[in-house]
């Protein structure tokens, strides 16, 4: 599986935009996120479709995000994970 190439990452811009509007959050290069200098939030292609990786507690999660409720549930998640990191 292979990092989401540049027209993998348009077809999410909606929820791209929603990450970028967090503070915390830190984009170092289309698509990978940082929080204090930690790797921590990441994209991929993948034959059945586009893949986020969240770190939660030390270690990768993996999320669809081919729908908008898929989406939303990346979204929930990386903003508890937000709030338990303060």
């Amino acid at each position: 599986m292979r990092h989401a190439t540049g027209s993998t990452l348009a077809r999410i811009d909606r929820l791209l935009a929603a990450i970028r509007r967090e503070q915390r959050v830190k984009e170092r290069r289309a698509g990978i996120f940082y929080v204090k200098g930690q790797a921590f939030l990441h994209f991929h292609d993948d034959p059945a479709g586009i893949f986020a990786d969240l770190k939660r507690d030390g270690n990768w999660v993996r999320f669809a995000v081919n729908t908008k409720t898929e989406q939303e549930h990346l979204l929930q998640s990386v903003a508890k994970v937000l709030t338990e990191s303060q």
